[in-house]
């Protein structure tokens, strides 16, 4: 499956940050039932490895890494059964890791020399991050009118609020969000409940 794919899949992808690994099922149960299969889980916690093992054996998931910020992470990720890797930035050393492993990546860009690099590296499909601090959506819309054939994925301050102004513009085939799976023990009830409202927002 290509990074394109799985961006078109859902308007939002969760961006998990998971502290107790026996959170991860039920809460990857939820988001599923609620619609949201992709599933970013965030590199910022010990148990986040041991979450995409777990979340993989959930049927319909489709578990990727998140904040991966080297060679290294990568190679934990994919150890770890990571369908997908998402990064805060994009460096060369990176991004030539990412395309070697063949695994589909969305490296974060926060201005036009950030997406000229990945363009070099045959990316087109990137993160606009952090998506509010950055400029928000008038920044992104400048940023994206000399590069027609580049999609995006805005992360970063995106809420159910504002998520819907994001997903009107065509550059952007998703949006990313912490919002549809709060930290701590998950409410299976309330995920899916806000896991059906994201899922609406197409």
């Amino acid at each position: 499956m290509t990074i394109d794919a799985i961006m078109r899949i859902a308007p939002v992808i969760p961006v998990i940050v998971i502290e107790e690994e026996a959170h991860a099922v039920p809460l990857a149960e939820a988001l599923v039932a609620g619609g949201l299969r992709v599933l970013e889980v965030t590199l910022r916690t010990p148990a986040a490895l041991g979450a995409i093992r777990a979340m993989k054996q959930v049927e319909g998931a489709i578990v990727g890494a998140g904040t991966v910020t080297n060679p290294r992470d990568l190679d934990a990720a994919l150890e770890a059964g990571s369908e997908f890797i998402v990064s805060p930035g994009l460096t060369e050393t990176l991004g030539r890791a990412a395309i070697a492993s063949g695994v589909p990546f969305l490296p974060g860009i926060a201005n036009a020399g950030d997406i000229m690099r990945g363009l070099d590296l045959g990316l087109e499909r990137f993160k606009f991050f952090p998506a509010m601090a950055a400029g928000g959506l008038p920044a992104l819309k400048a940023l994206a009118a000399p590069f027609g054939n580049v999609r995006f994925c805005p992360t970063g301050g995106i809420s159910l609020a504002n998520a819907p102004e994001w997903l009107a513009f065509d550059p952007v085939l998703c949006v990313g969000g912490s919002w549809v799976s709060p930290k701590g023990a998950p409410d299976r009830a309330a995920v899916e409940r806000l896991a059906k409202e994201a899922f609406a927002l197409r």
